[in-house]
């Protein structure tokens, strides 16, 4: 029954303008209009990454609810975890409109959105009503027009130390003007210093520590890679993000589509973040966690990652084509996996294809 509903709802959304079609996904998740179908809880799924015990891998990323609108009805989905924003401190429009594009054959989507957002305060409020053991992490990134870029993040960190979970720190989107620039080696070892000496503030205020995770792009170089890599364990980050959207446009078929400006996410960004992840698998050694994120459709990608070297693994356009049973299809999948291959746990295939993957060309 769900899918004839997700089918008559796709329809119906492809109808309307992608952005306008987003909204009235949050409004179903709001009213309760687009049901829970959750997978059965499966121990063998169960993951403990950076302190914190997570349901099963499977997370959606963030983007989607951008203002904390809908983060629990999202984890009645099926998700193990949820991640808000990207929130900046203060509200901001983002860039003109359109900017959305679905790309129907590649089943990908570009967007420019621009961080457009309600800013902390709206976020905050909302996550104050949640309940504080739902997995919910915030992503925290700057307002376009910052004059202090660090201290934005900084300002992250202790707005929402009593309610996130967990932090990602997103200097990886292509949509906002010379953010990416903070992947650089200096200027992100200022960034971590920065925040990581806040989140430690903070914690001893509050007695809590809440991991601190790094969101990158897929686009970087081999030295730049070995950058993040090598300051990402000297500030002993809690985990890396692979990836963001990517600018390339390789082997797309809908070209009049891929001409509009943004980053592309979906389908096919599942190879070039995926080599990327085990790329800083290798670079980064067994322990620290990483997220793997890029084209997840499926249970078998979703493994696939975990194969690479992911600990985690996060998926957001893919839903945009197969329908909000995706995350609980997958982690029923998953479990079907270990059924399979007689696992006492899904990590048990961690890194078992990072060689493999990181001998491909991005």
């Amino acid at each position: 029954m769900i899918d004839v509903f997700q089918s008559l709802a796709r329809r119906g959304l492809f109808l309307l303008d992608p952005e306008a079609a987003h909204g009235v996904s949050i409004k179903g998740l709001k009213t309760g209009l687009v049901p829970a179908c959750a997978a059965p809880a499966d121990p063998r799924l169960v993951q403990t990454v950076a302190g914190l015990s997570f349901a099963n891998p499977i997370g959606l990323a963030a983007g989607y609810d951008k203002n904390a609108e809908v983060p629990e009805a999202l984890l009645r989905l099926g998700f193990g975890f949820t991640e808000i924003g990207t929130v900046t401190p203060k509200p901001q429009a983002g860039n003109d409109k359109p900017r959305i594009f679905r790309l129907v054959e590649d089943e990908a989507v570009i967007n420019r959105l621009g961080f457009n957002n309600e800013g902390h305060q709206a976020a905050l409020q909302r996550l104050k009503t949640c309940d504080r053991k739902a997995m919910i992490g915030v992503n925290i990134g700057a307002n376009k027009d910052s004059a202090d870029r660090i201290a934005d993040y900084v300002t992250g960190i202790r707005t929402f130390y009593g309610v996130a979970r967990y932090f990602t720190a997103n200097i990886s989107s292509p949509n906002t003007p010379g953010l990416r620039d903070l992947q650089a080696r200096e200027s992100l070892s200022a960034l971590l210093s920065a925040v990581l000496a806040a989140r430690d503030e903070e914690a001893k205020k509050a007695a809590i520590r809440v991991p601190v995770f790094l969101k990158i792009a897929p686009d970087l170089t081999e030295e730049g890679m070995d950058d993040i890599a090598a300051v990402a364990l000297e500030h002993s980050l809690e985990g890396l993000i692979v990836s963001n959207t990517t600018l390339s446009r390789d082997g797309l078929k809908d070209q009049q589509q891929a001409k509009e400006s943004g980053g592309l996410s979906g389908k096919p960004l599942f190879e070039k973040s995926t080599i990327v992840l085990a790329k800083m698998r290798k670079r980064v050694g067994p322990d620290l966690p990483i997220i793997g994120v890029g084209g997840v459709s499926s249970a078998e990608t979703a493994a696939e990652k975990i194969r690479a070297g992911a600990n985690l693994v996060q998926l957001y356009s893919c839903m945009v084509y197969e329908g909000p049973s995706l995350p609980g299809k997958i982690v029923r999948g998953l479990s079907a996996l270990c059924d399979r291959e007689k696992l006492n746990s899904i990590s048990d295939i961690r890194g078992s294809r990072t060689d493999y993957w990181a001998g491909k060309n991005a």
